[in-house]
């Protein structure tokens, strides 16, 4: 067995005597449901579990009540602490089966056999002495040739990331209704999703899986479609003190195409970091399996804050990333109404070619 970084051991260490200390004071496991995905063959089940306080007569369980506005101040979800090599249980209709949370306190757990026809599932996971919670998982059907990868941050929801301090202050402070949706882009979803009946959404982004409940009721206020999200956890690994972010999305992106190999993806991100190359890298390692990539262009504002230059990257500068392919095109607008004007006929032109 490799042996871990100081970075890990440390983090690990100091997880260990907080999460002692809470037992101690009578803190309780908290099961946190992501949406998770699979196909007819396996399922893959998303989650965390995190100590938090028991519900009181003093505290009225107030930390967690899902109308508490203060709850949704952005600061709060990070403050957690996670539940390391936790037993869980997953109902399937085939029977249970378990897992255990790793050394962050995630769940992500693959099942064959499971059971459940194409379509979106809600399944019970449960922890020992504690109320069973919901997971949904979208099982996608073999007969589905389209999907939808869309990154997050500055594509679907301005939020001027990953620069330190606008970043902290978008992020630990202001208030989740305080983020704003990107002009159009959920009627470009919603128009490409129309052609592709069945066609699965998934969000591919490098923040913290902390922020997935707040991302979900972003999403769902501003009319996007509901689908899996993949994303992945700030600080230390086994190999270095932080984590790889276009490593994530890669890793992810080879993931899906093995998960689905006859589906090919339309990818949707920004022009602000490194969408655009890691899209087009990707497209040119697996040509048959990129329709289009779509890349928001960041206004200059938005470029000072997302890289500290007033203009693009010079990777990402031009109209078609410098390693993509033909066959994927690629079209770049400033908003969701500008990219649904040039992809949309390239794209019912191909489907009508294609399916």
């Amino acid at each position: 067995m490799a042996k871990s970084h100081i970075s890990a051991n440390l983090e690990d260490l100091v997880r260990g005597r907080v999460a002692r200390l809470l037992r101690r004071r009578r803190w309780q496991e908290r099961l946190i449901s992501y949406l998770g995905y699979g196909n007819e063959e396996f399922v893959r089940v998303l989650g965390r579990v995190v100590l938090t306080r028991g519900q009181t007569a003093e505290d009225d369980g107030r930390e967690w009540h899902p109308e508490d506005p203060d709850r949704h101040r952005g600061w709060r979800v990070f403050f957690t602490a996670p539940a390391v090599g936790v037993p869980v249980t997953i109902e399937l209709p085939t029977g249970p089966q378990q897992a255990t949370t790793d050394r962050g306190g995630y769940l992500d757990a693959r099942f064959t056999g499971h059971g459940l026809e194409p379509g979106w599932h809600d399944i019970l996971v449960r922890v020992e002495g504690q109320d069973q919670v919901t997971a949904r998982v979208l099982i996608i059907g073999s007969d589905i040739r389209r999907g939808l990868v869309s990154d997050i941050d500055d594509t679907i929801m301005v939020t001027a990331l990953p620069r330190p301090l606008i970043a902290a202050w978008n992020t630990f402070v202001r208030h989740e209704s305080a983020r704003t949706v990107v002009p159009g882009m959920p009627e470009l979803y919603r128009r490409l999703l129309e052609q592709w009946p069945g066609a699965p959404t998934v969000y591919l982004s490098t923040g913290a899986w902390n922020t997935a409940p707040t991302l979900i009721r972003f999403m769902q206020r501003h009319g996007y479609p509901t689908g899996p999200m993949l994303m992945t956890d700030w600080g230390p690994t086994n190999t270095g003190w932080f984590r790889s972010g276009q490593e994530h999305k890669r890793n992810s992106l080879r993931q899906l195409t093995e998960d689905f190999p006859q589906i090919r993806w339309t990818l949707v991100g920004d022009d602000g970091q490194h969408d655009p190359d890691l899209y087009a890298d990707f497209a040119a390692e697996h040509p048959d399996k990129v329709a289009a990539i779509g890349i928001r262009q960041l206004t200059p504002t938005e470029q000072v804050l997302a890289h500290g230059l007033p203009v693009p990257n010079e990777d990402s500068v031009g109209g078609r990333g410098r390693n993509a392919p033909e066959k994927a095109a690629e079209f770049r607008a400033p908003d969701g109404y500008g990219l649904a004007e040039a992809m949309l006929p390239t794209l019912q032109s191909e489907s009508r070619g294609t399916d």
